[in-house]
Parts: C-alpha cells; sequence; structure tokens
C-alpha cells in the first residue's frame, strides 16, 4: 500500500527546508565573523622579527 504525500507535508517540507537553510548561512557567517575578529587581535600583539644579518661568514671550525 502506497502512501500520498499531502499538501501540509510539502508545505512543512519547504518551511523546514528554509529555515535550515537560513540557519546555516546564519551560522556560517557568525563563525567567518568570529573568525576574522579573532585574526585581527592577534596580528598586532605580534612584535615584528628583525631581520637577522651575518657580519661573520666564516664557519667556525672545531679541532
Amino acid at each position: 500500500m502506497g502512501t500520498t504525500l499531502t499538501p501540509e507535508f510539502w508545505r512543512q517540507f519547504a518551511v523546514l527546508l528554509v529555515i535550515a537553510t537560513v540557519a546555516t548561512a546564519v551560522l556560517g557567517a557568525a563563525l567567518d565573523a568570529l573568525v576574522l575578529r579573532t585574526r585581527a587581535r592577534r596580528t598586532p600583539q605580534r612584535p615584528p622579527v628583525p631581520p637577522m644579518v651575518r657580519t661573520d661568514r666564516r664557519t667556525p671550525v672545531h679541532h
């Protein structure tokens, strides 16, 4: 015996699909904003590393 899908089922399916799509988009945007804010806070705290300039090119030799 087959079952038929009623118009009420399709209406509820459409509503749940829209809710799930909107929730996914909002959650993704919120997580992206959180990651960008975290990265923006960390970047200025790192002190710049001065380039190493070697004036002595000789390699020490151990005898």
